[in-house]
């Protein structure tokens, strides 16, 4: 009897999702509430999703940072993971083979520890020039091609530059811009989760 209590307790474990980005993820200037992870765990949970989502996210991380700390990210064992990294490379207008070795790595570290990725792209601004911003944006398709992970192609889409979704200083989003994200983010969430109750492939 115990044994059947604890298989069905192990059955009932949530579906684990590690949210591992930069401030964009943590929430920088909002409620924790109000932050991606949570809006988004409570949007799956109206799905019928059994999903705990764990905010992974440290402001003002490059992608260098981010592969430094993956290690300690995955003791968490998590299922999936939504990678949104990337974003102060392009502010700092740091080198675009740099950022890209840094998710190939933690692309690679997140296969072989049988973690299932969405990548969430980003773009670079366009005060670095013309040859930077492709060079830039092309790393996010070429290493879900790579990887063979589906792609998010812009996290901000829908909100970067909207006055009425940024907070003052126009990078982050307000708590309604959150909501814009994780509307426009959703379906591809719910593509790599599967239907609601299947368990991770």
């Amino acid at each position: 009897m115990a044994f059947g209590l604890a298989v069905g307790a192990a059955q009932a474990a949530p579906t684990t999702i590690l949210a591992f980005g930069d401030s964009l993820t943590a929430g920088y200037g909002v409620a924790p509430e109000d932050a991606y992870p949570a809006k988004l765990e409570a949007a799956l949970k109206v799905k019928g999703y059994d999903v705990r989502i764990i905010n992974a996210g440290v402001s003002g991380d490059t992608s260098a940072g981010g592969l430094a700390r993956l290690d300690w990210a995955l003791g968490d064992h998590p299922d999936y993971a939504l990678v949104e990294l990337g974003s102060n490379d392009a502010l700092r207008g740091l080198e675009p083979t740099e950022t890209r070795s840094n998710l190939d790595h933690i692309l690679g570290a997140l296969e072989q520890a049988k973690v299932k990725v969405l990548l969430m792209g980003m773009l670079a601004p366009r005060n670095w020039g013309t040859d930077y911003a492709q060079r830039f944006d092309r790393i996010y398709p070429d290493l879900a091609a790579q990887h063979r992970v589906p792609l998010y192609p812009f996290f901000l889409d829908g909100v970067a530059l909207d006055p009425k979704l940024n907070q003052a200083d126009m990078l982050h989003p307000t708590p309604a811009g959150v909501d814009v994200i994780v509307h426009r983010t959703l379906p591809a969430v719910e593509a790599l989760l599967g239907p609601p109750g299947a368990a991770p492939s």
